[in-house]
């Protein structure tokens, strides 16, 4: 069962959206969240990065299987923005998973089979009122205000960037994620792939997540926000190396 977790297959699905904030943290605050593998991958040596994306998806399945076998699902990750220096002595900007959730207890059961990602299942809602759009869970405890606009939009407030292009580098998905499993010390590693990405920039009006509450973080900013839409996307078969 544990090689199971292992992602022994690659896997497809087609993002209708994908909403992702992230927040500068002072990377002293940070560090104590990742294994000894990784470092924090930092902007002007002094802010790391946790990102929450929010990503409605559609046709999820075994890549290469037909898309009536796939599944809808609406998913949610907790991600810091890391660097891993892989046995070859590249440098891979990646991401390492804090915490996922899925609004389906079938996505749940094969996510934790399948992952390390340890998935819970939530209640996820999605509300269009006027020009904003409300994204919130009662049981998870977060809500987001995305605010239609048609005048440009502008990095939050305090963000640590100074132009959308700084931001994007920090924006998501970047090309690898991994997991360590400490008592092998062994690096999984999970290479997506996708297409035709351009993240759009947008105004977010309010946002409150209880999970970052929790972590006992005193300096989070909101430091940038972008979306995108209708992007397929697939993620490769799982790799592992030995870390020393």
């Amino acid at each position: 069962m544990s090689l199971l977790k292992n992602h022994p297959f690659a896997v497809e699905a087609f993002f209708e959206s994908s909403l992702v904030l992230t927040f500068a943290i002072p990377k002293e605050e940070l560090k104590k969240f990742i294994p000894e593998c990784l470092e924090l991958d930092t902007f002007q040596d002094e802010w790391a990065f946790i990102a929450v994306a929010m990503v409605k998806t559609k046709n999820l399945r075994p890549k290469g299987f037909p898309q009536f076998l796939g599944n809808n699902f609406f998913l949610i990750g907790y991600r810091i923005f890391v660097r891993y220096y892989n046995n070859a002595g590249r440098r891979w900007r990646g991401l390492y998973i804090l915490k996922s959730e899925t609004n389906k207890k079938k996505m749940e059961f094969l996510g934790n089979i399948f992952t390390h990602y340890n998935y819970t299942t939530t209640d996820i809602n999605i509300n269009q009122k006027g020009k904003e759009k409300i994204i919130y869970s009662k049981k998870s405890k977060f809500n987001v205000i995305i605010e239609d606009t048609d005048t440009p939009v502008s990095l939050p407030p305090n963000s640590p960037f100074n132009t959308w292009k700084e931001a994007r580098r920090f924006a998501g998905p970047l090309p690898f994620t991994f997991t360590y499993q400490k008592e092998k010390k062994s690096v999984l590693i999970i290479e997506g792939v996708r297409h035709n990405w351009k993240p759009q920039a947008v105004q977010i009006k309010s946002y409150d997540f209880d999970f970052l509450n929790r972590l006992d973080i005193e300096n989070a900013t909101l430091a940038n926000a972008f979306e995108i839409k209708n992007i397929p996307y697939h993620w490769k078969k799982g790799k592992i190396e030995k870390w020393q």
